[in-house]
């Protein structure tokens, strides 16, 4: 086993917190995210990257009560009505441009 050394950093407890919630969701342990950030300015010579979730996830239908989805179907009635929609094609035009497919 290679051998370790104690790093001692101190943090607001609050951001501690948050980060410890977003790592258990990528499933790395915080001294695990230590130790990849610490390597990737090795060899990045500076800071290297972002690793982080996405600002919002998609909805899961399963996962909402009759409220939230009658809710979530009037918001978009809403967007329909105001005009806030985008066409299948202008989608598939995009895919089709930005993936090659």
């Amino acid at each position: 086993m290679a051998k370790t050394s104690n790093i001692f950093a101190r943090v607001e407890p609050e951001v501690k917190e948050q980060a410890e919630l977003i790592l258990e969701q990528l499933g790395i342990p915080m001294s695990s995210a230590i130790g990849l950030f610490l390597r990737q300015i090795v060899l990045q010579r500076g800071i290297p990257f972002e690793f982080k979730l996405p600002q919002s996830k998609p909805l899961s239908v399963s996962m909402l009560t009759e409220e939230q989805f009658n809710a979530e179907v009037e918001k978009g009635l809403a967007d329909v009505t105001a005009g806030r929609v985008v066409s299948a094609e202008s989608v598939a035009d995009r895919m089709r441009q930005d993936y090659g497919i």
